[in-house]
Formats: C-alpha cells, sequence, structure tokens
C-alpha cells in the first residue's frame, strides 16, 4: 500500500506501517502528557506501541491460519484505526474462513490471559478498577491497560458485523447452511444495522472515534455483499467467453512506440507478443509507459515484455481466473484452449465483464466451468 513502509517480517510475512500511524503515537502521548508532562508523553507514546504490537500479533494469527490453508499473504498493515491482514483471495471454504477469523481474536484472548496470571502475579490486579485518570506511569499500570486492551479487541472484534471477525464468524456459520452469497447479503445486512446503531450509541456518548469505526464497518459490510455479488456473477461465467478475440498482437522485433500508437488508437491496452503463432511473453500498459518514461521508445518489444506468463484454461470461470491473478499478481493471463493459444485476459477485461454481466439475466449467462472440474493451474 502506498505511504507504507516495513517495519518487520515474522515468519515471511511483511508488517508495514502507514505514514499516519504516527497519529495514534501522538494521540497517547498528548492523553499521559497533560497530567504527567514529558515522562507522561513517553508512557503513553510506550503504550500506544504496545497496544499495536498487540494488534499484530492479532492479525498474524489471521494471516498463519490463512496461509496454512493456501492462502497467500499479501502484508499486515498497521494504521492508526487497528491492523488488516491483506490476503490474495478469499477462503474456498466456510470452515477455512471461520478457523481464520477465529484465529484473530483467540490471541487477544491468549494474550490476555498472560497478562492476567502476570498481573495477579504481582498482586495488582485489585488496581484494574481505578485503572484511569488517576493512574501513573508505571509497568503496573501499562500491564493492567494491556490486560483491558486485549480482551477489549477480543470483544470488540467478535460483533457479529462484517466486516469484523465477528461478521465473518456469521458468514461462515451461516454459508455451511445457505450458501455464500445469501450467507453474505444477511451477515451485512445484520453489519450494517449494528453499525448505525453503534453510531447512535457514539454520537450520543461524544465518542467520536468510535463513531468513526462504526462508519467504516457500515461501508465495510457494503463492500463484502458488493465483492460476493461480484463472485457469484463472475463464478457462472467462464475465461473463454470474456478474452478479446479480435486482440492486436505484437512481435519481438516491433518497437515499443509501435505499442504505444495501438494503445493511443484502440482500446487495447495489453498485447500478446507472439513468434510462430505462439506467446513468448506479454506487453501491458504499464511496461510501455515505464519504457517511454526511461526513453526507450525505440527499443524491441522483446527487450521490455513480461516473458513469464501466466497461463489458465478457457473452461476456467472467471472467478477462479481473478482470484489466481490476484494471487499471483499478474496483471495478465493467457488463455489456452488445450494446447492452442487463444488471447491473453486482463483484469480490467474482467472488471468490464462484470460491469455488463450484473445486467444480464441468468438465463445468458451460461458457459461456467463445471465445479467438478479441476482448478486452474498457473505455469
Amino acid at each position: 500500500m502506498k505511504w507504507s513502509f516495513r517495519v518487520a517480517r515474522v515468519a515471511g510475512i511483511d508488517v508495514n506501517v502507514h505514514a499516519t500511524f504516527g497519529l495514534i503515537v501522538a494521540v497517547g502521548a498528548l492523553q499521559w502528557s497533560d497530567r504527567h508532562g514529558a515522562r507522561g508523553a513517553l508512557f503513553g507514546a510506550a503504550l500506544m506501541l504496545a497496544l499495536f504490537a498487540c494488534v499484530a500479533l492479532h492479525e498474524l494469527g489471521h494471516s498463519l491460519v490463512a496461509r496454512r490453508f493456501g492462502l497467500t499473504v499479501r502484508e499486515i498493515l498497521l494504521l492508526p484505526i487497528g491492523g488488516v491482514a491483506m490476503f490474495a483471495g478469499r477462503p474456498r471454504k466456510p470452515l477455512h474462513e471461520l478457523l481464520i477469523a477465529l484465529a484473530g481474536p483467540a490471541v487477544n484472548v491468549v494474550l490476555a490471559a498472560v497478562l492476567l496470571v502476570v498481573t495477579g502475579a504481582l498482586g495488582v490486579l485489585s488496581e484494574l478498577p481505578s485503572l484511569g485518570a488517576g493512574a501513573s506511569p508505571s509497568l503496573q499500570t501499562a500491564l493492567l491497560w494491556l490486560l483491558g486492551a486485549n480482551v477489549a479487541l477480543a470483544v470488540f472484534n467478535m460483533i457479529p458485523a462484517l466486516p469484523l471477525d465477528g461478521g465473518r464468524v456469521l458468514r461462515a456459520g451461516l454459508s455451511m447452511a445457505i450458501g455464500p452469497a445469501r450467507a453474505t447479503a444477511a451477515a451485512a445486512a445484520i453489519g450494517q444495522v449494528l453499525a448505525v446503531a453503534l453510531f447512535a450509541v457514539a454520537v450520543l456518548s461524544g465518542h467520536l472515534v468510535l463513531a468513526f469505526i462504526s462508519v467504516l464497518v457500515f461501508f465495510g459490510a457494503t463492500q463484502e455483499r458488493t465483492t460476493e455479488r461480484a463472485r457469484s456473477i463472475l463464478g457462472g461465467v467462464s475465461v473463454g467467453r470474456a478474452y478479446n478475440r479480435r486482440a492486436i498482437a505484437l512481435s519481438p522485433c516491433d518497437r515499443v512506440s509501435d505499442a504505444a500508437e495501438h494503445i493511443l488508437t484502440t482500446y487495447q491496452t495489453d498485447f500478446a507478443v507472439l513468434l510462430e503463432g505462439q506467446p513468448i511473453g506479454a506487453l501491458t500498459r504499464a511496461d510501455v509507459v515505464r519504457a517511454l518514461g526511461e526513453g526507450a521508445g525505440n527499443a524491441y518489444v522483446a527487450g521490455v515484455m513480461r516473458r513469464d506468463v501466466a497461463r489458465v484454461s478457457a473452461d476456467r470461470s472467471l472467478d477462479e481466473v481473478m482470484h489466481l491473478m490476484s494471487e499471483k499478481s499478474t496483471p495478465v493471463v493467457a488463455v489456452y484452449d488445450g494446447e492452442r493459444y487463444l488471447g491473453l485476459i486482463s483484469q480490467d477485461d474482467i472488471a468490464e465483464a462484470l460491469t455488463l454481466l450484473q445486467f444480464l439475466p441468468a438465463s445468458r449467462l451460461g458457459g461456467a466451468a463445471s465445479p467438478a472440474a479441476p482448478r486452474t493451474q498457473l505455469t
């Protein structure tokens, strides 16, 4: 994500912090500096950093379980309002989604249990009710504060509202009974109702941060419903129906400027590079722009093209292909009918197909891949 930088790499997963993350650290410092000066400011900043270390562990819990089920974890991103684990695609089985969703809050439960034991051993657990305005910067205060924070993280995330963990648990459970599309619609509707109620409570009580979070939950639930509808539509159409049958192809000896001319005068932005009728690479709009920016407009296409082009079978669904393109971080794939090359399809092509397909009646969609067919293999 833009404006973020890596602060750690755990189990092969990048933990990144957004540039705005410093705002929450500053808020923590200001809250404690009012009563305790510079010492309080350092303590408040340290508390925020410790809290977000717990948030990072929460997201790591999601990530490790997701990876166990075959999902690619792109990164863990820490923002002022929390953290998010970014996966390529979504769990294919409701049980997998259930376990992934539960893994994050389970980490906070374990952390809270450890802190409970430590604070109990130190004999400071009785001070928990008085933790507030009268608290002073100390190790005991930090331990008690983090205990409460981890309990709050576990409880809040288990609210049954998409896209929170509790909403994903709800959707996974419903999916086992009524299918993913109807389950997502139901969980999203519940999430929106709860978000509105949470917003009302936050406004009446003056908690602006909670009000902001409730707005994010509301729109997050809307996005989940939209995404599931897209998956349902794309899952019913084979990629063999959506690739460009009239695409312009390039040869290895064409110039980058030739491709630029095609982009200017046609709607096509991605080009297969063919040698004796077989693809040996692909050239995308991004490749052309980068080459032009480097002053390589007269360079041969062979020196600029992408040589490792992913390959998919024409009978695979657009949803499967979109998932695999996201997983492999590739903008285009080559479509084949057996060993016969058909053409390229890009993420933009699939997005355009979705725009049109959602207005067509279900009887016109046809051409879906057989559910029993093996999954697409990218090579």
